[in-house]
């Protein structure tokens, strides 16, 4: 039976004693031994080690040679063929996938690879050190994870692999749906801090984005945070209560008027500055953090007031040239007798959310109704 040689890049070729010879003979002049007699036998020993199997690695025939020469009479001539071995290696290993990859990127030569995700900026080092570690960890998938078929039909498009390049990590979390409530109500640990309950809207957004950047930075995909206008309405309460009582300590006509408008302007600056900290942050994996809002559903004062907080800081828009925010992707619930409909206690809200939508493309509308009709909630 003649083998089938398993080739590096995974292909099997059949088995050709020729190509042993030939290689044997190249590291013979390279050593000034003229001998193609007895580079035939080695040949030919090593092609007779091979038969009657069905297949067999590259790298184990080049060892029988090894073997072989080096057992013979011309130590030279083995070393000379571990060196050319060592050589053609080197150069394979040059010009294979991963070293062009990794050269492409160094080089910012790449545009597939650079251009492939437009929230990572590849200029910058943390990115970049984030591209690295997933060109290796696609090669490392394509070879020693995948099956050879899956592989072919991914590089071919037949079908798309998704996050190759966190295939290696895939006990690793997707995308996550945060326990805001839990974590700020109850409080929680995160790096060396233990992290209180907050007394005010200010603290909860701050808290709020320090959350998100810890969460994006330990997993791959996005980061939601569902109903964000009712978990964060009880600290809107906190503030406006703080507000009251500096009223009260220092006798300001109208305590109730007083601490209203300083909590809407509060509300508002927290948002503002939850906002900028979500476009400005780079997580551990060199991105800016994919996080969406959904909100629309509350119907308190302090909920109504995030809601209009969100609505009012993504319409004015970013910097003095006022550009749209890409993140936080906000989602916007409509429900029937809450703000659909002319009349609906939250109207005023959905009519904000509509002009926002048509000047800043978000937010995306959800239609609370029909959600649940298809999925049987929400």
């Amino acid at each position: 039976m003649t083998p089938h040689v398993m080739k590096r890049d995974g292909c099997k070729v059949p088995f050709n004693s020729e190509r042993i010879q030939e290689a044997i003979l190249r590291a013979a002049k390279a050593a000034g031994v003229d001998d193609a007699d007895y580079c035939a036998t080695v040949a030919e020993v090593v092609s007779q080690q091979m038969q009657g199997r069905a297949q067999v690695d590259i790298n184990e025939i080049q060892t029988a040679v090894e073997n072989q020469l080096m057992s013979g009479p011309y130590k030279q001539l083995a070393r000379a063929y571990i060196e050319y071995r060592h050589d053609r290696d080197s150069q394979r290993e040059k010009r294979g996938r991963l070293n062009q990859e990794i050269r492409g990127l160094v080089e910012q030569t790449n545009s597939a690879l650079l251009n492939e995700n437009a929230n990572k900026d590849s200029k910058v080092i943390p990115t970049q050190r984030d591209l690295l570690a997933g060109i290796v960890a696609k090669h490392y998938a394509r070879q020693h994870l995948l099956p050879h078929d899956v592989v072919m039909a991914h590089e071919r498009g037949m079908i798309h692999y998704h996050d190759l390049d966190y295939s290696p990590f895939f006990p690793m979390f997707n995308c996550m749906l945060i326990d805001l409530k839990g974590m700020l109500t109850q409080g929680f640990k995160m790096g060396n801090a233990e992290i209180e309950p907050p007394k005010s809207i200010s603290t909860a957004t701050a808290v709020t984005a320090q959350i998100i950047a810890q969460v994006a930075s330990h997993i791959y995909g996005g980061t939601t945070i569902n109903r964000i206008d009712e978990v964060l309405a009880p600290f809107v309460s906190e503030s406006f209560k703080k507000h009251r009582k500096i009223a009260e300590e220092w006798q300001i006509p109208d305590a109730e008027g007083y601490a209203r408008a300083r909590t809407e302007k509060e509300c508002y600056d927290a948002f503002q500055s939850l906002e900028y900290e979500v476009n400005t942050l780079h997580t551990a994996n060199g991105q800016t953090p994919f996080v969406t809002f959904g909100f629309g559903l509350g119907t308190s004062w302090e909920s109504r007031l995030i809601q209009q907080s969100i609505l009012r800081n993504r319409i004015a828009g970013l910097g003095k040239n006022r550009k749209t925010a890409v993140f936080p992707k906000l989602v916007f619930a409509i429900r029937d007798g809450l703000n659909h409909k002319f009349g609906d206690p939250n109207y005023d809200i959905k009519q904000l959310a509509l002009e926002c939508a048509s000047k800043r493309m978000y937010p995306d509308i959800l239609n609370y109704d029909q959600v649940v009709k298809v999925t049987g909630s929400f």
